[in-house]
């Protein structure tokens, strides 16, 4: 795809993301809620989505934008020790219900990434997260997939590629971020 086609495609995703307004903001204030509580924002996926639990889980404990607390978040993606003991013990699918068993707690929000929707150990961790007590929200592509029904909340990305839905999960969760710090730091001072 020659460079000009494809950022017009990117801004036609946009363009129609921008319809999800209502649904992102939703989740921020989840978000705001728990951590309001004291609870914690616990993050995962595979690939393209583990590296954008373990960024949007940086932003958190650092900073996006605005000079603030550090907020309480981690991604499932980073242990490696876990992961290949858990995946060697007792199956891949249960990578991140197992860690999540561990380090979940009621109140918290579980952030679950998935492109196609139909993650195995994805869909485990959302199943894992409900009677704990979790609010569990979904980053998927058009269709959904099994997360679209799992999830307390899900957002589908307006586009059945990869590469596309990426781009624009790593921006939802730049705008939850944005409206996360605004609401903790204008309730603080």
């Amino acid at each position: 795809m020659i460079p000009a086609q494809y950022c017009r495609q990117v801004a036609r995703n946009f363009d129609r993301l921008a319809g999800a307004a209502d649904l992102i903001t939703q989740a921020a204030t989840h978000i705001i809620k728990a951590l309001d509580a004291d609870n914690k924002v616990i993050l995962c996926g595979n690939g393209g989505s583990a590296a954008d639990s373990q960024h949007l889980a940086a932003e958190l404990v650092g900073r996006y934008k605005l000079e603030r607390r550090a907020l309480p978040a981690l991604a499932l993606t980073v242990d490696t020790s876990a992961l290949t003991a858990i995946a060697n013990d007792y199956a891949f699918s249960d990578v991140f219900s197992r860690q999540l068993a561990a380090l979940g707690r009621r109140g918290d929000v579980l952030i679950a990434l998935s492109t196609s929707g139909d993650s195995a150990n994805v869909l485990n961790v959302i199943s894992a997260a409900r009677p704990l007590g979790l609010f569990t929200i979904g980053l998927t592509g058009e269709t959904g997939g099994k997360m679209r029904e799992a999830c307390d909340l899900c957002l589908c990305m307006p586009s059945r590629e990869t590469n596309h839905i990426q781009e624009m999960h790593i921006a939802v969760g730049h705008m939850m971020c944005g409206l996360i710090e605004q609401a903790l730091c204008s309730a603080r001072s």
